[in-house]
């Protein structure tokens, strides 16, 4: 396990110093809140996630592969087949039950709560991908688990499956710039940082679209995809519009923030119109 854990740590932090050099030389958008104080807040909540995933789940979600394999329990431990197949199947199906999982947390108003302390984030870059309320990161984790015990995944394609879902969370919450034709190409193999932005727009409808993390297919196939803001994605306002004058939360006002601020408009299955 700690082999796992020091792959998780490089590629993680990684990422995160290429997507911040990334923003520093080439930002999409000009941020305007205090860095200093947004990173702070985000990445202390990182490590306390981190922490508390780790003692409630007793290895996390790789134990839990471990387990399945070890007992022969799940859909793959049953069937025959070559090995590359089943980690790719594995891989897709996970992703596809993190697209249905986002929604959820969209439409059901008490998990909502905790979800737009995520969306409550004043600016938009590498540290948000990480900017979430530890009872969503509990909720998450215990939904991971169980889709591993039922699917029989394996500890590799778990391995993969959370070392490529905390990178792209990483390079598509970036505030980077990028050629609009790459971004065209790209957009259809991976959800881009223009792509998810749109996602965090204050525009409700807006806001309820482009749910995908790793890839953009479920979104298109569902009907949730979203390829461009109202007002450009310099002009869209971040954030939740019913919060008033904007405010930088720190660890203890995130902590708290899904028992003291009101729901919005958010909780609902508003969508923008074909």
């Amino acid at each position: 396990m700690e082999s796992v854990d020091l792959i998780r740590i490089g590629s993680y932090v990684s990422v995160l110093g290429v997507m911040a050099t990334w923003e520093l030389l080439a930002p999409r958008r000009k941020l305007t809140a205090s860095k200093l104080c947004r990173w702070g807040g985000n990445l202390t909540i990182v490590v306390l996630n981190t922490v508390l995933a780790r003692l409630l789940f007793m290895g996390g979600v790789v134990a839990t592969a471990a387990m399945a394999q070890d007992r022969h329990w799940g859909l793959l431990n049953w069937v025959e087949g070559p090995a590359w197949l089943e980690l790719a199947l594995a891989i897709v199906a996970l992703d596809f039950i993190i697209y249905w999982q986002h929604q959820v947390f969209h439409d059901v108003p008490i998990l909502w709560r905790f979800h737009m302390m995520h969306h409550s984030d004043l600016d938009l870059d590498v540290t948000s991908g990480v900017r979430f309320h530890p009872v969503e990161i509990i909720i998450s984790t215990g939904v991971k688990a169980l889709s591993v015990l039922m699917l029989g995944v394996a500890p590799l394609a778990v391995v993969i499956f959370e070392i490529v879902l905390n990178s792209t969370a990483l390079f598509n919450h970036s505030n980077v710039r990028m050629p609009v034709a790459l971004d065209r190409v790209l957009r259809w193999f991976i959800v881009t940082p223009d792509m998810h932005r749109i996602h965090h727009s204050t525009d409700v409808r807006e806001t309820n679209s482009n749910y995908g993390f790793n890839v953009p297919w479920w979104d298109r196939l569902f009907g949730t995809y979203c390829p461009q803001p109202t007002l450009g994605q310099t002009g869209m306002k971040i954030g939740l519009e019913h919060l008033g004058p904007p405010v930088c939360l720190n660890l203890f006002m995130m902590l708290r923030f899904p028992f003291v601020t009101q729901l919005g408009r958010y909780a609902n299955r508003a969508r923008l119109q074909p």
